[in-house]
């Protein structure tokens, strides 16, 4: 086979995978037309209150019976007294609704939306209509007072800041019942941290025990999608948005918005975590390893909108009168990264989702990740990441390129064969593959270092796109972020150059005219094709091409000289 061919194999496969996703995207599973088209978020200082959602309250266990009708259930038209509290650290500015104790705004300060206008930071939570994705936590119990995520709290204060110095930050917000049973919420935010530890600490002051339940909740609507032109440049339109949970035994799963009502969870498990997912960011509630919590999810109904929940139930907890003990757990809020998650809690980093290509993906990012705190910058570590691929398959690559050489030198007799049989080709091709064997020449030679770097062409592309590390990271000059397409096109130029220049070293026996006229506008075709892609991506497979052309040339000229030096 020549050195043509797999290139060609290379761009068909490309283009089937890109089109596939592209049809993916345009003719796959939508979310219910319910649903209500999300717009961009306000700010976590700017958001406004929402009222609460009927029916997103979960029933008591079995321990504690029903959710009574107790003074957590707000009145009518007192969904929107809550007060607003502002939480500032050094990565995080959140907004903690009064009424529920809830998360109701983000703001993630390290990573902005525009890389140009760093004032303007991701916005990952938001009470706001259009745009609504809150962490809730409750309590229920069977004739016993309990605030739900709908009750009121009061607060000493609505502005907190993390302080110089200071490692951690406490939140406390309060709730009191008549009857003698308070709780006291409380957030601790940590510096550098998107991990928030919580707990609801239960007082007893009552004469008979109190015992409920503690649910976290993820409540959400999808997640906007502002089209920003082909899907493959694209990666909002087909990252996966939805609901995702992990188990020691069932391990990573996860479940599209659309699946929703056709699949909804339901299962006990001890030493997981349940999570929304969107493109490089997500939240999650994490609770304590030791207990056996249950995992559910739900659709409600909120004004014109369906939002989706995900929901983490913990076991019955019972407070003698006098005594106080508290329900605990974690939230993240934050970036998908991948070099930290696994830290805090087991399967965490495989929210970063990179489908079939994990098994892949996973290795090429850890790679990359030790290459970049080495050289301190995305592009050189993509560079590098070349490099030691081409060293790993250099025998591989010298074998393909000198037998590409030696079929080249055979092209002469190649063309007589032709002339011999001209049109009768089963001769032709049998005198061909007897002229190989001969020759000691195996024509697949050239398609194996191909094949075998087609799958870490896209594991790559995967990485590139869903890699927060690799989100607006710049490289030098022009290219400020590798995930967006190169700006001035010139690594695709490039890449166009070093295509030519392999089809000129490379030799085309046998090849028909129409065949011919396909390899002659590959090059364009891939210019064009890689003007969309990453510049990170187009950055690699430039690279390897310079690289693959220069160890084709040296290769090419030695044996060129060997065979002058054999005729003298």
């Amino acid at each position: 086979m020549t050195n043509t061919r797999p290139f060609l194999f290379f761009a068909l496969c490309a283009i089937g995978f890109f089109l596939w996703q592209a049809w993916q995207q345009d003719y796959g599973s939508k979310p219910p037309l319910g649903s209500a088209v999300p717009a961009p978020a306000a700010s976590a200082a700017a958001v406004p209150a929402t009222p609460a959602v009927p029916g997103d309250v979960p029933a008591a266990s079995a321990a504690s019976a029903t959710t009574p009708a107790s003074a957590s259930t707000p009145a009518a038209g007192a969904a929107n007294a809550g007060q607003r509290i502002e939480v500032r650290t050094d990565v995080l500015h959140a907004v903690i609704d009064t009424r529920g104790g809830n998360l109701v705004a983000a703001d993630l300060l390290a990573y902005p939306l525009d890389p140009s206008d760093r004032s303007k930071p991701v916005h990952l939570l938001s009470d706001a209509g259009e745009s609504f994705f809150v962490a809730q936590t409750g309590l229920v119990s069977n004739g016993s007072p309990a605030p739900d995520h709908k009750a009121l709290f009061s607060t000493e204060k609505t502005d907190y800041a993390l302080a110089q110095g200071a490692d951690t930050l406490e939140v406390p917000l309060t709730w009191t019942d008549a009857s003698g049973v308070t709780v006291r919420k409380v957030y601790v935010f940590k510096r550098a941290s998107y991990l928030i530890d919580t707990r609801q600490e239960v007082t007893n002051a009552a004469s008979t025990p109190w015992t409920g339940n503690e649910y976290r909740q993820l409540q959400r609507v999808p997640p906007v999608i502002v089209s920003k032109g082909f899907a493959f440049s694209d990666p909002e339109r087909f990252a996966f948005a939805g609901a995702a949970w992990y188990s020691p035994k069932d391990k990573f799963q996860k479940l599209a918005f659309d699946k929703f009502a056709a699949s909804p969870l339901k299962q006990e498990t001890a030493g997981g975590w349940v999570a929304m997912l969107q493109h490089y960011f997500f939240a999650a509630w994490i609770p304590d390893e030791g207990q056996t919590d249950t995992f559910t999810t739900e659709t409600v109904k909120a004004d014109s909108q369906t939002r989706y929940l995900v929901r983490d139930f913990s076991p019955a907890l019972t407070v003698a009168p006098n005594q106080t003990k508290a329900f605990t757990a974690r939230l993240y809020v934050g970036p998908k990264l991948q070099s930290t998650l696994d830290q805090i809690a087991p399967g965490l980093a495989l929210t970063v989702d990179y489908g079939v290509l994990t098994f892949i993906a996973s290795p090429l990012h850890w790679v990359l990740v030790e290459l970049y705190t080495l050289v301190k910058n995305w592009g050189l570590a993509i560079i590098l990441l070349v490099l030691l691929i081409k060293v790993l398959l250099f025998k591989l690559s010298e074998a393909q390129f000198r037998s590409m050489a030696k079929m080249k030198r055979l092209q002469p007799r190649l063309e007589a064969l032709k002339e011999r049989y001209g049109d009768d080709k089963q001769k032709y091709n049998a005198a061909m593959m007897e002229l190989y064997q001969k020759e000691k020449i195996n024509p697949l030679g050239g398609c194996l270092p191909m094949v075998v770097q087609i799958p870490v062409f896209f594991a790559l592309y995967w990485v590139l796109l869903e890699s927060v590390e690799l989100r607006q990271a710049p490289f030098f000059g022009w290219i400020q972020n590798l995930s967006a397409p190169d700006p001035y096109f010139v690594l695709p130029v490039l890449n166009a150059l070093a295509t030519l220049a392999s089809q000129w070293l490379s030799p085309n026996p046998g090849m028909d005219p129409t065949q011919a006229k396909i390899m002659k506008t590959m090059p364009l075709a891939m210019a064009v094709m890689f003007a969309f892609f990453p510049a990170g991506l187009v950055l690699y497979w430039t690279v390897n091409g310079g690289l693959s052309l220069l160890q084709q040339w040296v290769i090419t000229h030695r044996l060129q000289v060997a065979d002058n030096k054999a005729k003298t």
